[in-house]
Order: C-alpha cells, then sequence, then structure tokens
C-alpha cells in the first residue's frame, strides 16, 4: 500500500508506494533515492558482514523507515494506516 506526504511548508505531496518491493529490488540505493542516507550507509555496512544476507531481511523495515524519516522531516502523512 502506497505511503502519502504532504510537505506542509509548499504542499508538494509524495507518494511511497510499495517500499518494500523496491527495497528488496534495489536494496540500498533505494534510501538513497529517498534521501535517507544513515540507512544508506548502515545496510551498506550490515550487508558487507552478513555477506549481502541482510538484503534478505532489510526491506521489511522499509516502510517503517520510510515513514520515520518523513515525520522527522515534518512532513504530514496523508493516509494513515
Amino acid at each position: 500500500m502506497a505511503v502519502t506526504f504532504k510537505n506542509p511548508d509548499n504542499g508538494y505531496v509524495e507518494s511511497s508506494s510499495v517500499p518494500f518491493l523496491w527495497n528488496f529490488l534495489f536494496g540500498s540505493f533505494y534510501y538513497a533515492y529517498k534521501g535517507v542516507w544513515s540507512h544508506f550507509f548502515i545496510s551498506w555496512a550490515v550487508a558487507i558482514c552478513t555477506l549481502g544476507l541482510s538484503w534478505f531481511v532489510y526491506p521489511f523495515f522499509a516502510k517503517g523507515i520510510i515513514i520515520k524519516r518523513y515525520n522527522q522531516r515534518g512532513w504530514e502523512q496523508l493516509n494513515v494506516v
């Protein structure tokens, strides 16, 4: 299900649909695309330590990570699940 946020400063609406799938397909590059640089570097470090096995677990946390990041930036969540 898509998660939609609205920037209160300028009214820009950003949607993040199926973060699990995009994170599973593109790995940590999904976090770089969304601007969550801390998780980009963390996922690379954990992937190196686990020989890539963490990339099968990390996508389960993608939706929560994206929601938390937008909330920290002060964006308003439009569709509360």
